[in-house]
């Protein structure tokens, strides 16, 4: 550790009421933590916005928020015509190519289309829904 970085944590006061919880955690190996992050990440259906390891050495990292998205086909539905022609309207691929991207989703999720705007993930979900496809933009 560096010397900026001791100076910066004598400057940390842990309330009486966290001081076990920050003990306990002080005492994780890099490996345990990440997991702990994990776990809690799942837990409480959040992310962490840097490698707890890469925080602590850079302090108080600015979280970024995520711009860009991706829509992942997961499961077809009972209209697979119909979700044939969302993918065909969404990714501008002919009938074949979409037609062979619904039926590999039925063995594995199918990425449909990459990076784009919240916004759009959004619309293209509803648009899957409406086929009765299910969908995931991560």
């Amino acid at each position: 550790m560096t010397d900026e970085v001791k100076k910066e944590e004598t400057k940390i006061e842990v309330p009486e009421k966290f001081k076990s919880l920050v003990e306990s955690v002080e005492k994780l190996s890099i490996v345990e933590l990440a997991e702990l992050v994990k776990v809690l990440e799942i837990k409480f259906g959040v992310s962490a916005a840097a490698p707890v390891a890469a925080a602590a050495a850079a302090g108080a990292a600015p979280v970024e928020e995520k711009t860009s998205f991706n829509v992942e086909l997961k499961e077809v539905g009972a209209q697979k015509i119909e979700v044939i022609k969302v993918v065909r309207d969404v990714t501008a691929k002919g009938l074949k190519e979409s037609k062979d991207v619904v039926d590999a989703a039925a063995t594995a999720p199918q990425m449909i289309k990459e990076g784009v705007k919240k916004d759009e993930a959004e619309t293209i979900k509803k648009k899957f829904e409406a086929a009765g496809a299910k969908v995931e933009i991560k």
